[in-house]
């Protein structure tokens, strides 16, 4: 049984763990292996239990995990965003890979939906690693490919794409 609920204080911990995991199960040998091996690491981990606890303690954010067996297996975020003609961005949607392709994720993103929709954001947009395995979920969820960039990393570039949905209720 899946339990989907709004992120505390005290799931930072488990949301830096899924998220440094998340990124080790996912993108091997999709990026420069300097900058995975740093953004996988230890140090890493506790950066990112550090952001999370920050952006739980403000609560400006859309935080939903997802526990299964007592344990978290994923997360979701998002809130406002400038980028034109959109006004919500799903910030983050990490799952463990033993909880990908179960459902999970498109009732964390539907859920997140239904949660931005309700703070009265009309749209939403999400920014995803063009060569991450499982762009096509965005693509199936009714996404339009609506913008692309590169960030310079170290050890190279990425490319990143963009996803919108013009009415968020689609999604919810």
């Amino acid at each position: 049984m899946i339990e989907l609920r709004p992120a505390v204080s005290a799931d930072a911990p488990a949301l830096a763990r899924v998220h440094v995991q998340s990124w080790a199960e996912t993108y091997q040998g999709l990026m420069p292996d300097g900058f995975l091996s740093g953004m996988t690491s230890q140090t890493m981990q506790e950066r990112r239990q550090t952001l999370w606890t920050q952006t739980l303690e403000e609560g400006q954010d859309v935080v939903l995990v997802a526990v299964q067996g007592g344990e978290v297996v994923g997360f979701a975020s998002g809130g406002p965003t400038d980028f034109a003609g959109y006004d919500a961005e799903l910030f983050t949607l990490y799952l463990l890979k033993s909880a990908q392709g179960t459902g999970i994720g498109r009732a964390l993103v539907r859920e997140l939906a239904q949660a931005l929709g309700a703070a009265g954001h009309a749209s939403l947009l999400l920014w995803v690693l063009n060569v991450n395995p499982t762009r096509g979920f965005y693509e199936r969820l009714g996404g339009v490919l609506i913008g692309e960039k590169t960030v310079s990393v170290r050890g190279g570039e990425l490319r990143e794409v963009a996803y919108g949905w013009a009415d968020v209720g689609a999604l919810a």
